[in-house]
């Protein structure tokens, strides 16, 4: 399967996760489906699966020890979406994990669907946005609790 089509079936496949997220919070398929990983664990294998099969190998010079090396490490299509699925998984992975967290604390749902959409978008944003507000909610500086 080209790197093209791959890209675009995994970044189609996580919208009805996120939709749901958003539009169906409290829907037992909701939690049964999407908070407890499963579709971040479905992308996860197929990261695995492309990481057995055509590796995260570039051109000479190409790594993460620097910048340079990074940026021509992701001038390889498959290790472009690699990393994208890392993105994918990842980022619903913590919109899950905000929707559960905000259940519990008493946040409510429209508070919720900016943090969602910020964290599905921006990812590191959505989650700073979504801890301010449940420290500022349940003034409780630890994300544990």
């Amino acid at each position: 399967m080209s790197a093209d089509l791959l890209f675009t079936i995994c970044s189609i496949a996580v919208i009805p996760g996120w939709a749901l997220l958003v539009l169906l919070p409290r829907w037992r398929w909701t939690l049964g489906l999407i908070s407890p990983g499963v579709v971040p664990f479905v992308l996860g294998l197929v990261y695995l699966t492309l990481f057995l099969t055509e590796g995260f190998e570039g051109p000479e010079g190409s790594g993460f020890g620097s910048l340079e090396a990074v940026m021509l490490l992701f001038s390889v299509p498959y290790a472009v979406v690699i990393g994208w699925i890392h993105y994918l998984a990842f980022d619903l992975f913590v919109g899950c994990w905000e929707l559960q967290d905000s259940q519990k604390k008493g946040i409510s749902h429209w508070v919720m669907i900016p943090c969602l959409f910020m964290t599905f978008m921006l990812g590191p944003i959505g989650l700073v946005l979504y801890l301010i507000i449940r420290t500022v909610k349940t003034r409780e500086l630890t994300i544990y609790a």
